[in-house]
């Protein structure tokens, strides 16, 4: 059995960075150390001040410890990293840019007033999640010991009882939009016969191999290795697929 420190290095870097983040971020807040509206999202500020990094720093507050914010936590932990794991193994810039194009989708999405939320970290992971419904929509969920449930209905039943409990619905319904249109422009579109839209940029990938960030990528794309290379039926969504998306 692994130790704390041995699972923590064995994290993939940017679900371990994010995780990271967000716990620093929590336990700053938690010692007084900053004031939350610095880093919330006010595009007020943002024009009128050019205090430009709220459009990042948002992303990072997953509210104070308690028991949601453990939840938080822990599918950044599981689903995050089986993603990042799994369909996105060795791909470390592919990961990355789908982390960057759902911050910026849901940037655009807060913009609209009735969709605005000062801190989108929470949509952020439910738009992880949903992605991971969509790679895994065969594997069976235990919603907390209650129902047994597959995966491709996890994130509307995690919406349903975030409702039931009291939860704001937009957060949660803004992460499954933003995770449904990456899906839509990378997966479904180009299986229609349309051309992929969505390509990693070279800017990412430059970033990713100039600081050495997770494991290089694979020499042929016609040979996946590890987890994407499961046979066809397994009910994986688009695992074995998902190597065309920037050729």
């Amino acid at each position: 059995m692994s130790t704390p420190a041995e699972f923590y290095q064995s994290l993939p870097p940017i679900s371990k960075a994010y995780g990271t983040i967000c716990v620093v971020a929590t336990a700053a807040f938690q010692l007084g150390l900053y004031d939350p509206r610095t880093i919330a999202l006010l595009y007020g500020p943002v024009f009128s001040q050019f205090q430009v990094w709220r459009l990042i720093t948002n992303f990072f507050f997953l509210g104070k410890f308690s028991v949601n914010f453990g939840i938080r936590l822990l599918m950044i932990a599981r689903y995050g990293v089986q993603l990042e794991k799994g369909p996105f193994e060795r791909r470390t810039a592919d990961f990355l840019w789908m982390m960057i194009f759902g911050a910026l989708t849901l940037l655009v999405l807060s913009a609209i007033p009735m969709f605005w939320s000062p801190f989108l970290g929470i949509s952020l992971v439910f738009m992880l999640v949903y992605v991971w419904s969509r790679e895994y929509p065969n594997a069976n969920i235990n919603l907390y010991g209650l129902v047994q449930l597959k995966a491709f209905y996890f994130p509307w039943a995690m919406l349903a009882l975030d409702v039931i409990f009291g939860s704001p619905i937009w957060p949660d319904l803004l992460g499954i939009i933003a995770g449904h249109l990456y899906h839509f422009l990378t997966v479904l579109h180009p299986l229609a016969g349309g051309k992929n839209i969505l390509k990693t940029p070279r800017w990412v990938q430059k970033i990713v191999a100039r600081y050495r960030i997770g494991a290089p990528p694979p020499t042929s794309r016609s040979q996946p290795t590890g987890a994407a290379a499961a046979a066809p039926g397994t009910g994986v969504a688009f695992r074995g697929r998902s190597y065309r998306l920037n050729d």
